[in-house]
């Protein structure tokens, strides 16, 4: 039997807004109303603990309302004809719900919680998290998310697997939040990378591009259409 071709995705914010989940960069430069540096780094969570764990209880409830759209779903079926694994920047859990079977959270999972002194002691929330909620080892439980001035602790892992791809997909990402945008310099440049998003975020030039101009939805199922046509010439 033929062995399948490895698809690499790398997803962001886009992916997901066509179900209704805003992005951090909307057209504002506000993320449901308040800035990243008031809601998303430790400086906001020392500050002002109560207000960032109300913002991700919001938008916990938010995930838990929002339903895969075509775009996730048409990444699951994609494991009918590829080895395909998936590294997202996204939080939520919509790759999981659409059936895909190899998801890596960059940034987080809006669905569980760690300790704020150990992030390997972790539970999963799907209520909220108030302040005065202890882990196990006496700290505040926060939102196991990797907030920015955070290291990134499975960017290694990423590295690793985005090098083994045979075929890379881009989409939903504005390829501006690093060290994510970066994992692009790792990829062959041999390797055909499809850009799926309705506006083409910047490429470097050594990247053997493929753009999809369309927004995720649509532009998967052309994606879809180009990847089936490879493997049956």
């Amino acid at each position: 039997m033929k062995t399948k071709k490895h698809i690499v995705v790398l997803s962001g914010a886009g992916i997901s807004a066509e179900s209704g989940l805003k992005t951090f960069r909307d057209s504002d430069g506000l993320w449901m109303g308040y800035a990243i540096e008031d809601v998303a780094t430790p400086g906001a969570y020392s500050r002002n603990p109560q207000l960032v764990l109300d913002f991700y209880n919001r938008r916990r409830a938010e995930v838990a309302n929002a339903e895969p759209n075509a775009a996730h779903l048409a990444l699951a079926e994609l494991e009918a004809y590829f080895k395909v694994s998936i590294i997202t920047q996204n939080i939520d859990d919509l790759h999981e719900r659409a059936g895909s079977s190899s998801v890596m959270h960059l940034h987080g999972e809006i669905f569980k919680m760690c300790s704020s002194n150990d992030k390997s002691i972790q539970a999963e929330i799907r209520t909220t998290i108030q302040v005065g909620e202890l882990a196990p080892d006496g700290t505040q439980w926060r939102p196991f998310i990797v907030w920015f001035e955070e290291p990134v602790p499975m960017i290694e892992n990423a590295v690793e697997l985005i090098q083994q791809a045979d075929i890379v997909v881009v989409t939903g990402t504005s390829l501006q939040v690093y060290p994510a945008a970066g994992l692009l310099q790792y990829i062959d440049p041999e390797i055909p990378v499809y850009v799926v998003d309705k506006k083409i975020p910047s490429i470097p030039s050594r990247i053997n591009c493929i753009s999809i101009e369309m927004p995720a939805t649509s532009g998967m199922q052309e994606l879809i259409r180009l990847l089936l046509e490879s493997i049956n010439d």
